[in-house]
């Protein structure tokens, strides 16, 4: 078979983005203004949400989550030690204590019995990771959470509303993932998408947030909040400013500045027309995956099932009875081939800023077990069938290799 060049996830751009973003800068409107105004409505009706609020980042979308929900010092936050540092920096940012709980033994998902065991009187939330855009066991979590509700003090009156440990999920891969018929984001108290350029779904940088209907909240005020803080306090922004006689303003917080332009917003409004198609082509590539490997020393990650349907975001493959060098190995042999892998994810505690917080790989076997022999395949949907017909024999030779 000829040598091709694999790349492993480059964004799928089209000309009617790029129509779009030039008609965006056309209008004159090239910061937060319609197009973002108009993505949010998008974004909440297919997430089945009260209200989306996009910003520039999904760590932007946690980290002003935790700071709507009142939480900082004194307070205790718990997430995988198997994730992003996205997912556990936020927690520092806001002055809160981290808490980072190991996978269950072959599981990318934390181990809820040691879940249950971290909860404290001093938690205040729980960021669950949807790795690869796989949905996690949140009936689990729920019932984790509902038990430990004679222990949880609410701090603000948005925690005494939801009246329990809040769960915010970290759901960066699995925009349009569904469990239990529900969509990821109307599952979770709160959940962030990412809009990165690896992702799924792209706005080139960018994320959203976006919370449950039924948590008897405010969902103008919840909104206003997310706007304060995005945009230096500032109580307009740009778009309501320009209303005639408007342009009187208020900071009423020295706050941050992380909201999404209407550049930004342009490239998604095309691609939420798209999305659909995109996912079944991710579940097509999945497949083709499945099949080609199938009888190899591998474990593939189980994107859909009876109870969820996967984003399809990462092709997660461990190399059963591999270790870190055998799969290092296999990464470099790949590459030589011209396809590009990765590694999803290096646990937490094996990075310097962790380990300076006093966290030790030893106390996370599990989340290091799946770590030592995990690769990711290329997967996006720029992929040809003859593309992925080319992974699966190299990966095939490369294996037979080891």
């Amino acid at each position: 078979m000829k040598k091709r060049t694999v790349s492993f996830s480059p964004p799928d751009i089209t000309e009617a983005e790029i129509a779009e973003v030039a008609e965006a800068m056309r209008s004159g409107w090239i910061t937060t203004g319609p197009r973002t105004k108009q993505l949010e409505r998008y974004i909440a009706d297919f997430c089945h949400t009260p209200k989306a609020v996009c910003l520039n980042s999904a760590t932007a979308a946690l980290e002003l989550t935790l700071r709507v929900l009142g939480i900082g010092e004194g307070d205790e936050v718990i997430t995988s030690a198997y994730t992003y540092t996205a997912s556990a920096s936020v927690v520092e940012h806001v002055g809160a204590r981290l808490v980072l709980v190991d996978t269950a033994s072959d599981s990318y998902e934390m181990d809820y019995d040691a879940l249950r065991d971290a909860i404290t009187s001093r938690t205040k939330a729980i960021i669950p990771v949807d790795v690869g855009g796989i949905p996690c066991n949140y009936q689990r979590i729920f019932s984790i959470v509902n038990e430990k509700t004679p222990i949880f003090h609410p701090k603000n009156t948005i925690q005494e509303k939801i009246g329990h440990v809040v769960v915010v999920a970290d759901a960066a891969h699995a925009f349009g993932a569904m469990r239990q018929n529900k969509m990821v984001g109307e599952i979770a108290d709160f959940t962030s998408f990412s809009f990165h350029a690896v992702k799924n779904f792209t706005t080139a940088e960018g994320g959203a947030v976006v919370w449950r209907k039924d948590l008897q909240l405010d969902d103008e005020e919840i909104y206003r909040q997310y706007q304060l803080l995005s945009l230096h306090g500032q109580s307009k922004d740009a778009l309501a400013k320009t209303q005639l006689g408007a342009w009187e303003y208020d900071i009423e917080g020295t706050y941050y500045k992380c909201n999404m332009t209407d550049i930004m917003a342009a490239i998604g409004l095309v691609q939420m027309q798209r999305y659909p198609a995109l996912l079944k082509r991710r579940r097509q590539i999945l497949e083709s995956y499945a099949r080609g490997l199938k009888g190899e020393p591998i474990e593939i990650a189980e994107h859909y099932g009876t109870q969820y349907t996967s984003s399809g975001h990462l092709c997660l493959v461990r190399i059963l009875n591999a270790d870190i060098e055998q799969r290092n190995q296999c990464i470099v042999r790949m590459a030589e081939r011209g396809i590009a892998t990765n590694v999803h994810y290096k646990p937490l505690p094996l990075h310097t800023a962790y380990k300076k917080l006093g966290f030790s790989i030893e106390n996370y076997p599990n989340a290091y077990q799946m770590f030592q022999n995990e690769i990711t395949l290329p997967l996006h949907t720029r992929l040809t069938d003859e593309d992925v017909d080319y992974v699966v024999q190299n990966f095939r030779e490369v294996l037979s290799e080891l």
